[in-house]
């Protein structure tokens, strides 16, 4: 059980960080400059956590296993975190911009599922998206 919950307790921490840094990020700082801080102390962190957890490890013969996916992650990733950072420029509360966000992703993630991994698209899904966007508009009504 402990297998299965830890990594969405990680995501849900971490996100819960993320917010409170994207929405930090000095206002006058350009977000993209913002970033390759970021991205820096991400790559120093993911290659020191790779050898420290990997007793045989081989990172080039590793990244001889690469596809399109890693390629494509880091431009999504660019995507999100500066559409964050933009989104608090913006104005959005932190209280809301997620939530919004993850309702949206929800639903287009429903028919993702459906069309590329061949996911069912059940009456419960259905419902869900329903009570999804009738939850956004309750979320952003003024």
């Amino acid at each position: 059980m402990f297998n299965y919950i830890w990594p969405l307790a990680l995501v849900v921490l971490s996100n819960v960080f993320y917010q409170i840094c994207a929405k930090s990020v000095p206002g006058e700082m350009n977000p993209f400059a913002s970033l390759t801080i970021t991205y820096v102390i991400g790559a120093i962190t993911s290659l020191l956590l790779y050898f420290a957890l990997n007793k045989d490890a081989n990172l080039i013969h590793e990244y001889s296993k690469v596809n399109w996916a890693p390629f494509v992650l880091g431009f999504s990733i660019v995507g999100l975190e500066v559409g964050y950072i933009y989104a608090y420029k913006a104005g959005w509360p932190v209280s809301t911009a997620q939530i919004v966000q993850a309702s949206a992703l929800a639903v287009i993630l429903i028919f993702v599922g459906y069309l590329l991994y061949k996911e069912s698209l059940t009456w419960n899904k259905i419902t869900g998206i329903i009570v999804c966007l009738a939850g956004l508009g309750l979320i952003n009504l003024k």
